[in-house]
């Protein structure tokens, strides 16, 4: 159903309830019976415009793309940029901030939908892209894609922060990411070469407490290929574990240090997606590509599920 702000609430207790704002077709609830059998919501809500991305749909590229442009087919595109020469999430005016269309919703499910110009923050190709929420018993699932008129680049991907305890932090959290390597980057986040093994610090193979961990925002390459578990969260305090599903390359794992509109690491968010910067490695062996083309469909498929 839709709300009297026009958000979108689908599903209904004794499970999971999600309200998603058609403002950056962003989650902005998702209440479900923890552990504990105390109901919660899980996320940290909007809006997404607060800079913080909270719920948000990223596009047209999630995470970062240095230098400002990319180059398609031997051409060179500028970018708009949002982080000094960087464009992040897709630039100043990324899918985040737009108003995405609802093409249908009933009780346990929302399409929604957002058109993007050939040349929207310099990106070509006129992209149509489409985010659907289906509720499940345990969760939700989340698929993500998107067609156009031209080649261009794309990555989306869901900028939920996952908070699943009342302590206002996510440092008693317990973080359980399986992959082998994670991508060395500078200070500005950018990356400086290949992925390399995951050292002390970063692995996350065997689960680490959040609070013992320091700041995280970083890609990590996720072991298998398909749709498969990316990440474990579990908060002891209530019992509940929240399992990330996705068929991404990698994960971005960002602990909220730099949050602008709740205090640091009041949530962590766990962003399914290809490499940052993608578009600037494409060819280079270890770097799926980034390229869609016409007559071809992106679709990025991902699920929150809960225990």
């Amino acid at each position: 159903m839709t709300s009297p702000d026009r958000h979108v609430v689908i599903g209904a207790e004794p499970g999971p309830v999600l309200e998603v704002d058609p403002l950056g077709a962003a989650v902005v609830r998702l209440e479900v019976t923890c552990g504990d059998g105390v109901r919660r919501d899980v996320v940290l809500s909007g809006p997404a415009v607060s800079g913080d991305f909270l719920g948000a749909t990223i596009g047209r590229f999630a995470n970062r793309i240095s230098g400002g442009a990319v180059v398609v087919d031997g051409q060179e595109h500028r970018l708009a940029t949002n982080e000094g020469t960087t464009t992040l999430h897709g630039g100043p005016e990324g899918f985040d901030t737009r108003p995405w269309d609802v093409v249908e919703a009933d009780g346990s499910s929302a399409r929604l939908r957002l058109t993007s110009p050939d040349g929207d923050q310099g990106f070509p190709g006129r992209l149509v892209a489409e985010a659907a929420y289906d509720v499940s018993p345990d969760g939700f699932r989340l698929t993500l894609t998107a067609t156009t008129d031209a080649p261009t680049v794309v990555s989306l991907t869901h900028h939920g922060y996952a908070v699943l305890d009342d302590s206002g932090s996510v440092d008693d959290h317990v973080l359980t990411v399986p992959a082998d390597l994670v991508l060395p980057v500078d200070d500005a986040g950018i990356p400086t070469g290949d992925p390399v093994p995951v050292a002390a610090g970063l692995d996350l193979r065997s689960g680490l407490r959040l609070g013992d961990v320091g700041p995280l925002d970083r890609a990590f390459v996720v072991t298998g290929e398909g749709l498969r578990p990316v990440a474990r969260l579990v908060s002891p305090a209530t019992q509940t574990t929240l399992t990330v599903r996705s068929d991404q390359p990698a994960l971005q794992v960002y602990t909220g240090e730099w949050l602008q509109s709740r205090p640091p690491r009041s949530g962590v968010a766990l962003e399914p997606q290809l490499l940052p910067d993608s578009p600037r490695h494409e060819g280079r062996p270890g770097w799926p590509s980034a390229v869609l083309r016409p007559g071809e469909t992106y679709r990025h498929v991902l699920e929150w599920r809960f225990s």
